[in-house]
């Protein structure tokens, strides 16, 4: 017992002895409370801003088309080395409802829903009275925009009253990247708004919904994923209601802007 005491006792001693080399460091002083404060780094965001995601909406037509034909019937490049007329003035009801109003309508709504979800919406036209412009620098204006999507909006006059339903074009064969594989999701998603908007498919152009096309120049000449929606035929009694309603303009664009937006989120980082 003696020994092992006599040993811890040593031990003490060295410990102590060399404790006592030098000064003991002072405690820390304690900080005051606005130190404490100042101290804490500033919180930082885990979002960055982004660069606004850019659509260009097409509204098809325009009022003044009918009252400058040396204007619209001018031949412009329709790409696959063809031309095509400038414009053209559009449809209309049975009643006189026009397309072109239509298109600058459904337009106008839709960009309304897609700025509301911080989208940059570009449009081709300013207005519903004026001429063109040309479906070549439809097709410019989404290029220099560098768009996520083209969307072109319009509405068909087929002659026979039984034809009924929305189609989304896109460009076929492609002429570029853009106009592969980018521009037929679009189109798909287009068509999966319009279908959960309660829409009919097209019962008398393309196929489920969707039409190949190597002739509408606005496609052709696009750099960006581009469509153009058939939103139904203004020869139809029904459509041509629906179509003529705001509440019928409203689910037109609602259905349009759900599907830009599914397509947006899956394929633009948005």
């Amino acid at each position: 017992m003696f020994a092992v005491r006599s040993l811890v006792g040593l031990v003490l001693s060295g410990v102590l002895l060399v404790a006592g080399c030098s000064s003991p460091a002072p405690p820390p002083p304690v900080p005051s409370a606005a130190a404490r404060v100042s101290s804490v780094p500033a919180p930082v965001s885990s979002s960055v801003a982004r660069v606004p995601v850019t659509v260009v909406l097409d509204p098809g037509h325009n009022g003044g088309n009918a009252r400058r034909p040396d204007v619209i019937n001018a031949p412009v490049p329709a790409g696959r080395g063809e031309t095509k007329p400038c414009n053209t003035t559009g449809t209309a009801t049975d009643r006189g409802y026009a397309e072109h109003a239509f298109n600058w309508d459904v337009a106008q709504r839709v960009g309304s829903l897609l700025e509301a979800q911080g989208v940059r919406v570009v449009y081709t036209r300013a207005d519903d009275t004026g001429v063109g412009p040309c479906v070549n620098e439809r097709a410019a204006i989404g290029n220099r925009a560098g768009a996520a999507a083209v969307v072109s909006i319009h509405a068909d006059g087929a002659t026979s009253a039984g034809a009924r339903g929305f189609h989304v074009a896109y460009s076929a064969p492609p002429l570029n990247a853009a106009q592969g594989a980018p521009s037929v999701e679009l189109a798909e998603a287009v068509r999966s708004g319009l279908l959960a908007g309660g829409f009919p498919l097209s019962n008398y152009l393309g196929s489920d919904g969707l039409a190949p096309r190597d002739d509408l120049a606005g496609l052709n000449l696009s750099e960006r994923p581009a469509v153009l929606v058939e939103c139904g035929n203004m020869r139809n009694a029904a459509e041509a209601a629906a179509m003529s309603s705001v509440d019928g303009r409203a689910r037109y664009a609602a259905a349009i802007a759900s599907g830009v937006l599914a397509f947006l989120r899956e394929h633009a980082g948005f």
